[in-house]
């Protein structure tokens, strides 16, 4: 088992070098962890935190810019720099290597860099569950995945997947090439086919596997796949009587008592692992929470808290995220946690691509995200519109969210006020007074002020006076729909054709009702002063 820090770049060769990068030319072995990965964007200023691993996507592994590229990095204390295979090794890229420090790593062909990247966060997580001191679980770190993974694999002499309840592939071991085509895909793709998890489910394998304590065997001709050439022996991974996932052996032979006993205690190791990480996910997120919550409160523990999160003399841009409230309030209260929790999550994952430093949280319903703002010519709330816009047609499909985008803060006091800049966009959004899924204050701050001005008279308990008064007490006792008729003619701007239309009446109709209008409210339309007065009624104190 590797020595090296959990999260170092020679650990990241070491786990995924066999199956999806290659080291080109540098030295791994520097001390300390990797702090974050960032994709490069030659069309965008990066934020380029000290000891982060590079994914050069667009860079050309063959051009004159390399060189250059590298020694830009060194100057940001940069780990590494990913870039597709194959990587011409010239003269002044093997000197901007030496000079910069920062290890050059190829991606082999046939993964993605989607891929890729799911893959390294997995590795690079795995030391952030809040272990304290060198804490070990049957003799590897708490949590590590990974060192199971290839512990597990000695112990069986055959590679490994630790996949969780939906065949994700959480973990998995070395020696993946050893396997078959089938074995590769799912390690590349950190999920099994849907054409094998179907036939697997056909042939019960799922039901034996959570049903039972002991391994399951599929033969590689129950599959009927002709990438499937090794047998695969699984058993189930349980924390009493819940699964937590299972884990999967490419080997041939037998499954002897040896074996079983192997499989057995390879299970209990890995629920153990698995428990604790979900404890320490746990952990993070209530603390994570607590931070992100008492920053943008502003009270006394504010600039402490922001230190802990990393994000002390850095100019912040708020955005608050919420679903619709038949989303977020249809269903029980863990319903509802949940979903924000998923919500929060993806921000958080979404975010941390571009802005590895921002910090995400769920706090009273809403998902909040700190960004630090990167100085640039660009409009940093604009930046952060477009990461939003990216964001919510990204989630589209399973989350009907919202995200409102605050102006840049500097200090405290200005990230309390973008916290309420924000709340009150996403307001707006959230209760469906406008299509928009992003927005800006500008974008809907006279919507915004005329819900702030019925709260306002609804504290107040004002009700309609005057010529609205007259009208909803005489269509009261005769239901002769006078104010509905004014609220779409003055909608319409005095154009009786488009508001009739709107009514389903009769132009002839809607002039008749006008003249009532008037006489019964004792309002002359012609009067811009009283149109204005009677707009703002119906808006503030007797909306639609």
């Amino acid at each position: 088992m590797s020595r090296r820090p959990r999260a170092s770049l020679g650990r990241v060769l070491d786990d995924l070098g066999t199956t999806l990068l290659e080291l080109v030319i540098g030295d791994v072995d520097h001390p300390g962890e990797i702090s974050g990965l960032v994709i490069f964007d030659p069309l965008d200023e990066p934020v380029l935190p000290p000891r982060s691993l590079v994914l050069g996507v667009g860079v050309d592994p063959a051009g004159g810019t390399l060189g250059g590229l590298l020694r830009s990095l060194g100057d940001h204390d940069t780990v590494g720099l990913v870039v597709r295979a194959p990587v011409a090794v010239t003269p002044e890229v093997r000197e901007a290597v030496l000079a910069s420090g920062v290890a050059l790593i190829g991606l082999r062909r046939g993964a993605t860099w989607a891929q890729l990247t799911a893959l390294i966060r997995s590795v690079l997580a795995e030391g952030d569950i809040g272990v304290i001191g060198h804490e070990s679980l049957g003799g590897l770190p708490s949590g590590d995945l990974f060192a199971v993974a290839n512990a597990v694999a000695a112990l069986l002499d055959a590679p490994i997947t630790i996949e969780d309840r939906n065949s994700r592939v959480l973990a998995f071991s070395g020696r993946q090439d050893e396997a078959d085509p089938s074995r590769v895909e799912t390690v590349i793709g950190r999920q099994v086919p849907e054409r094998y998890a179907t036939r697997l489910t056909e042939l019960g394998v799922f039901r034996d596997l959570y049903r039972f304590q002991w391994p399951v065997v599929v033969k590689p001709q129950d599959l009927g796949y002709d990438g499937i050439t090794v047998q695969r022996v699984a058993i189930a991974v349980r924390a009493g009587d819940e699964v937590l996932g299972s884990i999967w052996a490419a080997m041939d032979g037998d499954v002897d008592d040896e074996r079983t006993e192997a499989l057995l205690d390879a299970s209990k190791l890995v629920a153990l692992h698995l428990l604790r990480i979900r404890a320490g996910a746990d952990v993070q997120r209530r603390l994570r929470t607590d931070l992100v919550g008492t920053v943008l409160e502003g009270g006394a523990g504010a600039r402490d808290a922001l230190a802990r999160l990393g994000l002390s003399g850095r100019r912040l841009v708020v955005v608050s995220a919420g679903l619709p409230p038949d989303d977020d309030h249809s269903g029980a209260d863990q319903s509802r946690a949940a979903l924000l929790e998923r919500l929060a999550d993806a921000l958080s994952v979404h975010l941390s691509v571009t802005v590895p430093s921002s910090a995400v949280a769920a706090v009273g319903g809403t998902v909040y995200g700190l960004l630090p703002v990167v100085v640039s010519t660009g409009s940093p709330e604009q930046r952060a519109a477009r990461l939003a816009a990216d964001f919510v047609e990204r989630v589209g499909g399973s989350l009907r969210a919202f995200v409102a985008v605050a102006s840049a803060g500097s200090d405290i006091s200005g990230i309390v006020q973008g916290r309420a800049q924000a709340d009150r966009v996403l307001r707006v959004m959230r209760e469906g007074h406008t299509n928009l899924r992003v927005a800006r204050l500008d974008d809907v701050q006279t919507l915004a002020l005329v819900l702030e001005l019925r709260d306002l008279a609804a504290a107040r308990d004002e009700r309609p006076g005057g010529a609205i008064a007259r009208l909803m007490e005489y269509d009261e006792r005769h239901n002769a729909g006078l104010v509905e008729s004014l609220d779409a003619w003055l909608d319409a701007l005095g154009d009786v054709g488009k508001a009739a239309n709107a009514l389903f009446i009769h132009a002839n109709t809607l002039r008749y009702r006008l003249r009532r209008v008037a006489e019964v409210g004792e309002i002359d339309l012609d009067d811009p002063e009283q149109r204005f007065a009677a707009m703002l009624q119906l808006r503030i104190l007797a909306p639609r």
